[in-house]
């Protein structure tokens, strides 16, 4: 009888589910799920390329992308120039949109330049961007916490 306990017991592992795994499995799900509902919800997509330094400025192309149905008149970034640790070198405030409506489902490129008053230390800062503010056509504001994403190129 002592032989059979373990494999009765063993047998009955394999036929019921792990909890654990089944509960990780509907965590990574769920994950994936809203990660997906998060980009698709994304009106204003945009992309920051790596930066071009010389000396004491940074410029920083932006690639914008509208997917709201209104044109874009006018989006004001924050950009962070970050040190080799992540602490912040510098920062600027831009109206990237201002000038030129972005059309809806067009896409433009805007440059932010960011002037240090010392030489950067290095040639390829890395950066964060954050929207304070953008415009939709009418002068309706747009919610850029939840409207406006920003993917940093590497």
């Amino acid at each position: 009888m002592a032989a059979t306990i373990p494999a009765m017991l063993a047998n009955e592992m394999r036929q019921q589910p792990q909890p654990v795994n089944n509960q990780m499995n509907a965590i990574k799900l769920l994950g994936l799920f809203l990660a997906l509902a998060t980009a698709a919800q994304a009106q204003l997509a945009v992309t920051v390329s790596s930066d071009k330094t010389t000396g004491i400025k940074a410029v920083f192309p932006l690639i914008m992308r509208n997917n709201f149905t209104n044109k874009v008149e006018s989006a004001r970034a924050v950009c962070f120039l970050l040190d080799d640790q992540g602490k912040m070198v510098d920062q600027s405030t831009k109206w990237v949109v201002n000038k030129t409506d972005l059309e809806p489902k067009g896409e433009a490129t805007f440059n932010t330049v960011i002037s240090s008053p010392q030489p950067f230390t290095t040639t390829n800062q890395p950066a964060k961007v954050a929207f304070s503010r953008v415009v939709l056509a009418g002068g309706k504001l747009a919610d850029e916490m939840k409207q406006a994403t920003v993917a940093t190129l590497k």
